[in-house]
């Protein structure tokens, strides 16, 4: 470490100021992450009318939260955050195994991207998606 001309340590240049996280950032990252867990259907209401109504919502300009963030709470503080997910799972898998992956996917990918400990994922399942149950509707794209 060197020494500034008053004699003190001088701060290296990457300890120079404070970096701040946004909430929807830890949003869109935990997101993706529980997307990548087979067995979770959707993020969000577990209705396939409300989930329609959300996608619907997302298309347009400052409708509400993007598709990726949407079903996921994030609590940010400097160097801890909360999670609160809701998901819907495919029908045939085991709930506590999804959850338990969708926790360490999430937990991982938030703690090396962000580098702020997770100290708590919260899931809650509200729908299972069955088999003859129809899709929601593809997006299309507005012309």
């Amino acid at each position: 470490m060197t020494e500034s001309a008053a004699g003190s340590p001088a701060k290296e240049p990457g300890d120079r100021g404070r970096t701040t996280i946004a909430d929807g950032v830890v949003e869109k990252i935990a997101g993706l992450a529980a997307r990548e867990v087979v067995g979770v259907h959707a993020m969000g209401s577990g209705s396939a009318l409300s989930r329609s109504f959300g996608a619907v919502r997302d298309r347009v300009p400052g409708g509400g939260k993007a598709a990726v963030s949407r079903g996921v709470k994030a609590e940010v503080g400097e160097t801890q955050t909360a999670l609160d997910l809701e998901i819907v799972v495919d029908y045939g898998v085991a709930i506590r195994e999804v959850a338990r992956a969708v926790r360490e996917n999430v937990i991982s990918a938030v703690e090396r991207m962000t580098g702020l400990e997770v100290v708590e994922v919260n899931i809650a399942v509200s729908d299972v998606k069955l088999p003859d149950e129809p899709d929601e509707e593809p997006e299309t794209r507005l012309q």
